[in-house]
């Protein structure tokens, strides 16, 4: 059933050249509040369908400071890699860092895991859920952008139930796997045998 839908508006676009090739970054506001998450676009996505779409939480620590800890700076560079191939494609980056705990909470997190909790178990010891993302602001930017259904690029199966939930047709999903390295060898066999993700890592030694 889906939800309540929210309504957004363009407040401002602007060229954005990157390492990857040139985006369109866009910016959104609620009638006079605007709102923190953005879009990358590339190409003329209005009234298109399928569009490759890469939904991507905030991750400071993996996005800027390069931590191994996750593998969230590999998948938003693979994505803006591919997608700077593409004639039309989108990235949605929102503001929804430590999956909606924020970042504070999120470092409180990392000293749980090197007492020897996972992400999942250590969300849960500070009183969280596995995950308190939500989808109605993204589905709102893809409405205001006008795509008539998109091709998602994602390991979370959350992602596309929210997205649909809120009103978003998918027609098709497009794995991300990152290779594991010492650091987040754990955490992502976690995502795979707690939360869902579609990783299809051996899941001995988890």
């Amino acid at each position: 059933m889906e939800t309540d839908q929210i309504s957004l508006d363009i407040f401002a676009k602007a060229d954005l050249p990157t390492q990857f090739g040139t985006f369109t970054i866009v910016a959104f506001c609620n009638g006079e509040t605007r709102i923190d998450d953005v879009a990358l676009i590339r190409g003329n996505v209005r009234g298109k369908e399928k569009i490759p779409t890469r939904l991507h939480s905030e991750c400071l620590t993996g996005d800027v400071f390069h931590s191994l800890r996750c593998d969230c700076r590999q998948q938003l560079e693979a994505a803006q890699r591919h997608f700077a191939e593409l004639p039309e494609a989108i990235i949605l980056y929102m503001r929804q860092e430590g999956r909606g705990i924020g970042l504070a909470n999120k470092i409180a997190a990392y000293s749980l895991q090197e007492q020897g909790y996972d992400t999942v178990d250590a969300n849960v010891h500070l009183g969280f859920d596995d995950d308190l993302r939500s989808y109605d602001v993204a589905a709102a930017m893809i409405r205001a952008l006008g795509v008539s259904s998109i091709d998602i690029y994602t390991n979370n199966p959350r992602k596309i139930e929210g997205l649909e939930q809120c009103g978003i047709r998918i027609s098709g999903r497009e794995p991300i796997i990152i290779e594991p390295n010492t650091y987040n060898d754990r955490y992502l066999r976690t995502k795979q045998n707690k939360s869902g993700h579609l990783l299809n890592f051996d899941s001995e030694n988890t």
